[in-house]
Parts: structure tokens; C-alpha cells; sequence
């Protein structure tokens, strides 16, 4: 969900337009519990510090999103929790407005996603689960993508290994649950394909390959 919120966009709270009821340092900046209706027709009503947005509050955005959580110099900065305009739900960190550090995402789908973020995006150590089909992703991310070690788990295998481009790549090997391991490697190859059209340039596509290399059993890969 790439939709951050739009209220650092209406903070000149010196434009005549708008409405305030709370309460006022000695120097009339908005300080302590407040209420504001923004031009735009967002409203704020939280805790207030020297005019700016500071502490914990809650931001209701004329497109139906909503946050609930805490304020610093009018950035969404430490634990909050988002409620998107589509039904997704972000729980967890923020830092300047972004998501970072931990947090759980939960996705319109069903599939949710609890680990770290950095700048909006997957980022570190992180655990994505589908919804539909029940698999499980747990490993390494590089700006919302899987990048690095990790394992995807299924109903009655996984498989463990290197992740590039949210694919395998490299080796790695598949553990079945009846007893056994598969080892071998990924080759990732990028192809031109031609899309429907005729005037349609050629497009880019990753496809990867499984190569197995051996089979053991549980004991023997000891």
C-alpha cells in the first residue's frame, strides 16, 4: 500500500481557514489536548506542544484512513497504528512519518507481514504469510523484496536458501516431510517477451530454473 497520509501537507495552522478548540501556551501556540478541523477537511484531536502535533493523537483523513498514536513535531514518530482507505492496517514504528522499525502489516487479501521496515518498505529479518494458500516466507528483505537467506514454507515441504528478486537464486535445498532432502541450485535468467500488441516493445521477464543436485535423507544431511 503505497498511500502514507496527506497531513504534514496542511500544517501552516496561520491560514484563516480551519478551526481549533483547546488549549494555548502564553505565547498562543496550540499546547496540550486539542481539536482541529484542517482546511482540507482532515481532523486532528490529540496533544498539542509549542503549535505542532506532539504526543499521542488521532488523525482522521477525509478519504476514510485514520491513525492512532503518537506525535513528533507534527510526524507520526513512535508506536502508531494506521487503518488504510482499502482495509489494510499497519500496527508497529514510525520514524518521520514512515513506517520503520517493527511492525505488522495486514493486507486487504488477508496475507500479513510482521518484521522489519525501513522507509515504508519490508526491510531486515521479516515473516510473510499468505492467506490463501497458507505458505510462509520467512527470511531476509531488501526494499520490499525477499534478498538474501530465508526459507518458504508450504503444506508438506520447504524450501531453504539464497533469495534475489523475490525468487531462489543460487543453492539451497528443498526438506520434505516425509524424510528426505533435496539439494541443488536455482539459475534466475532474464528473457524478452513480447506482450499482446503488436506495436508492444519487448518486456523483461525473470524466470528461474531448479537444478537437483542430490538427494539425502534427514540423518545422512547431519
Amino acid at each position: 500500500m503505497s498511500f502514507s497520509g496527506s497531513d504534514d501537507e496542511f500544517d501552516d495552522e496561520s491560514k484563516p481557514l480551519g478551526s481549533y478548540e483547546g488549549a494555548r501556551n502564553d505565547a498562543g501556540e496550540r499546547h496540550g489536548p486539542g481539536k482541529a478541523v484542517l482546511p482540507n477537511g482532515d481532523i486532528y484531536e490529540g496533544l498539542y506542544e509549542n503549535g505542532k502535533r506532539h504526543g499521542q493523537g488521532t488523525y482522521l483523513f477525509k478519504n476514510g484512513a485514520k491513525y492512532v498514536g503518537e506525535y513528533q513535531q507534527n510526524m507520526r514518530h513512535g508506536q502508531g497504528t494506521f487503518y488504510y482507505p482499502d482495509g489494510s492496517k499497519y500496527e508497529g514504528s514510525w520514524v518521520d512519518s514512515q513506517r520503520q522499525g517493527h511492525g505488522v502489516y495486514r493486507y486487504p487479501n488477508g496475507d500479513t507481514y510482521e518484521g522489519e521496515w525501513e522507509n515504508h518498505m519490508r526491510h531486515g529479518q521479516g515473516v510473510y504469510r499468505y492467506h490463501d494458500t497458507g505458505s510462509v516466507y520467512k527470511g531476509s528483505w531488501e526494499e520490499n523484496r525477499m534478498a538474501g537467506e530465508g526459507q518458504y514454507i508450504h503444506l508438506n515441504h520447504r524450501f531453504q536458501g539464497h533469495f534475489d528478486n523475490n525468487k531462489p537464486s543460487g543453492a539451497g535445498k528443498y526438506v520434505f516431510d516425509h524424510g528426505c532432502e533435496q539439494h541443488g541450485e536455482f539459475h534466475q535468467t532474464l528473457q524478452q517477451v513480447q506482450p499482446e500488441g503488436e506495436m508492444s516493445e519487448l518486456a523483461p521477464m525473470l524466470t528461474v530454473k531448479w537444478i537437483p543436485k542430490n538427494i539425502t535423507g534427514l540423518e545422512d544431511s547431519k
